[in-house]
């Protein structure tokens, strides 16, 4: 690899300064990826997809940012080829996929997922703050090789833990184009069911199955139990064993229930078997395949894991000699001690001090981030257009006369609740995601 003071990996052997073009890599339309020095030690991949809109240069429509949870889940496989890419898992075409819009840029990040690598177990990251200085690095190199985006809309689209990470991002971002140490037309970020606020996730588990009528009063009383223990850590500022809690109030969840689907609670699961599955499981294993994969009981983790190790890896002629990763358990381990800290005050800064819009969106039937917690957390913010907010009626979202859900706003704050959605909600509802889009770009 090239050593630069930005470097990049064109993964054809080329290597420089300059703007790159956009080339074939794996699937419909024009492309480009790479690798970008983020630090010394640690290289962030990024997959970019050019609109596939008729128009007479690409810079004519916005460059949308996806980042994917965990922490370590990569955006480039999951957030692709199972939400939003041009390109379903098993390679047939995505009528939604928001390419047809806008230039969409997917990054594996933190730095050990996915794609992106480091030299040695120092790099990694281990709180929020870094998380968001890094994704401000590779923007510098991005923008190095790609200059021609610097002065088109910039969206941030994230979900799950991309709620703590994109917040802090899109901050940083907008403090170092003051600072003008970058030069970046940053519009807005959007959380999709967020893990923005990790404790008011992990309290409305107990109402909200109990009044889905998934567990009893029994069962509701023990989650809650559980999940009290964790608001205790969390109080007393113990965030890893906050986190070690909220793994044990997960396994309570799943015993109780009879194993309900923490990403849509209507989705069909095998029940205590599946309760079995994860309880032969190591603790750390766990913790975070219940957050970040789709759906234990099928091989789809597998079938991914073939595509981009495979077909992919061939595609873009990466030879640095990585393994792509679904979710890296290093990445999550690295963060245990940030994993329950809120980013609350952070989207609170955002909307005090900045220009930049920030909206949340939510899937009705997810569990790891439900919808009741996020209201809470948004309820106790603190930001200069709370009473309108408050004041403002709720209106619904109707998308070719079908009720999709529903959104308030005010001022430069957006929440929008999405019908017939879990945790993914591009996946889920399309048609809403699509309202979404065009309220913060113009395009969808």
């Amino acid at each position: 690899m090239c050593r630069l003071l930005i470097s990049f990996v064109v993964l054809l052997g080329v290597c420089g300064f300059g703007a790159v073009s956009a080339r074939a890599g794996y699937g419909p339309g024009e492309q480009d990826w790479g690798f970008v020095d983020v630090r010394t030690g640690a290289h962030m991949f990024y997959w970019l997809y050019y609109t596939s809109a008729n128009v007479s240069s690409y810079t004519e429509r916005p460059l949308a940012i996806w980042l994917q949870g965990g922490p370590g889940a990569s955006s480039t496989g999951y957030g692709n080829f199972e939400e939003l890419g041009p390109l379903h898992l098993d390679g047939s075409y995505r009528e939604w996929t928001w390419v047809k819009d806008m230039n969409v840029i997917f990054i594996d990040n933190p730095v050990g997922s996915g794609f992106s690598y480091v030299d040695g177990s120092s790099y990694y990251t281990t709180t929020n703050k870094q998380i968001a200085l890094d994704l401000v690095e590779f923007m510098k190199g991005f923008y190095a090789l790609h200059p021609e985006f610097k002065k088109v809309p910039l969206h941030i689209f994230c979900e799950s833990y991309g709620g703590k990470m994109a917040p802090e991002f899109a901050l940083e971002l907008y403090y170092s184009i003051q600072r003008g140490e970058i030069e970046s037309n940053l519009q807005s970020v959007a959380l999709g069911d967020p893990w923005t606020s990790p404790i008011d996730s992990v309290l409305a588990w107990a109402p909200f199955l109990l009044q889905l009528g998934i567990v009893d009063q029994d069962g509701h009383d023990k989650i809650e139990a559980s999940a009290l223990k964790t608001k205790q850590n969390v109080d007393d500022g113990k965030w890893t064993q906050a986190t070690l809690q909220w793994s044990s109030t997960q396994s309570v969840v799943l015993r109780e229930s009879k194993g309900v689907d923490f990403y849509n609670v209507e989705k069909p699961t095998r029940g205590d078997q599946y309760l079995r599955q994860l309880s032969s499981m190591s603790s750390e294993e766990r913790m975070y395949r219940t957050l970040v994969h789709f759906d234990i009981d099928e091989d789809r983790d597998q079938l991914l894991e073939e595509l981009m190790r495979g077909p992919v890896t061939t595609a873009l002629n990466i030879t640095t000699g990585i393994n792509w990763g679904a979710q890296s358990s290093t990445t999550f381990s690295k963060l245990m001690g940030d994993f329950m800290k809120p980013a609350v005050h952070i989207v609170e800064e955002l909307l005090n001090n900045s220009t930049v819009k920030v909206g949340v969106f939510s899937g009705g039937l997810d569990l790891i981030c439900a919808t009741p917690g996020a209201v809470n957390w948004i309820a106790n913010m603190v930001w200069n257009d709370k009473n309108s907010y408050l004041q403002n009626p709720r209106v619904g979202i109707n998308v070719d006369r079908v009720l999709e859900g529903y959104e308030k706003t005010a001022g430069n704050f957006s929440m929008f609740w999405v019908n017939r959605a879990g945790h993914m909600v591009p996946a889920d509802n399309p048609a809403a995601m699509s309202y979404i889009l065009q309220h913060y770009t113009n395009f969808g």
